[in-house]
């Protein structure tokens, strides 16, 4: 199942060591001239740009990145029916963006890498769909059965396309979770589930102790952790996660910049750190990468960071 038929299985590269993740795949199409102000977001490049979804994995891949994350995040059949996409299109473009990644590790191959290197399915939750910011609320009033037959198809094309690990990420809710994990049961693809959080509690208000319980012992799920959150907020989650679940943990939060949606622009300064993944490796963490803009120069230092540290264990 891996992307080199040479390394371990995922999970067990969890357990003899720490894996860099990618940054923000959406800022680093924006810089390179792409207008992602769009409801499919950087899943509308699928189709339309395919070759610029390879060229930003592969900056990340260059940059250090031992995972790549697919454009998945926002490619669900609801969002693409509204294009007028017809539902064996839309299967065709989801699993594309495991293909593309693919492709861009191939790549990183052909320069020259020689590390293990993964591909993880980005699979966003329903408000990422919806397109208005609800991924950050959630409590969407849909049951736990209506949200995993949302997720369950779009999940089986996933793992159909054989990706290294399916990343349920930015999860907002514990009901969204509850339906995730009953989702991705018997898909024969391991995964992990991530959570969007706000201080110690997921976005939706519950307390992360109860968020992460629920994965403690899912078999499928091989980490647990935070994304797409202030770097602050990660420090005591990470811990957290591993404490409740025993787990590998996974984080990779936003730059700490702060989005200003009336001005429709990003104000502050930074404050995801080297020293910040310092820590979270020694409390658990085992994928460690970022979310919004969080660029290759970010996970290059992450890199350097962490191979320096693992030389010492």
């Amino acid at each position: 199942m891996s992307s080199d038929d040479t390394s371990a299985p995922f999970a067990e590269a969890l357990a003899a060591g720490t894996v860099v993740l990618d940054g923000g795949l959406s800022n680093q199409l924006e810089a390179a001239g792409y207008d992602l102000s769009d409801e499919l977001w950087s899943a509308r490049l699928l189709a339309e740009r395919p070759e610029a979804v390879i060229e930003a994995h592969l900056a990340y891949l260059d940059a250090g990145a031992d995972v790549v994350i697919t454009a998945g995040y926002q490619a669900t059949f609801e969002g693409f029916a509204r294009r007028g996409t017809g539902r064996a299109e839309a299967a065709a473009l989801i699993a594309s963006s495991v293909e593309l990644a693919r492709k861009a590790v191939a790549r990183a191959r052909a320069e020259g890498a020689r590390r293990p290197l993964w591909v993880a399915a980005s699979a966003g939750p329903y408000g990422a769909m919806l397109a208005d910011g609800s991924e950050y609320r959630g409590r969407y009033g849909l049951t736990v059965a209506e949200l995993e037959r949302f997720h369950r198809p779009r999940l089986e094309v996933l793992a159909a396309a054989r990706p290294d690990v399916l990343a349920l990420e930015t999860v907002p809710d514990t009901d969204e979770a509850a339906a995730l994990l009953r989702a991705v049961r018997g898909l024969g693809v391991p995964a992990w589930l991530s959570y969007t959080i706000d201080g110690a509690r997921t976005r939706a208000g519950q307390p992360l102790e109860e968020a992460f319980a629920l994965a403690a012992d899912a078999p499928e799920v091989i980490a647990v952790g935070v994304n797409c959150c202030a770097p602050q907020d990660a420090d005591a989650a990470v811990a957290t996660a591993a404490r409740v679940t025993g787990k590998p943990v996974v984080v990779y939060p936003n730059s700490g910049e702060s989005w200003d949606a009336d001005a429709r622009a990003w104000n502050g300064r930074p404050t995801f750190t080297t020293e910040r993944v310092a820590r979270w490796r020694a409390s658990g963490a085992r994928l460690i990468g970022g979310c919004c803009r969080v660029g290759p120069d970010v996970i290059a230092r992450i890199a350097r960071t962490l191979t320096g540290e693992q030389g010492t264990d």
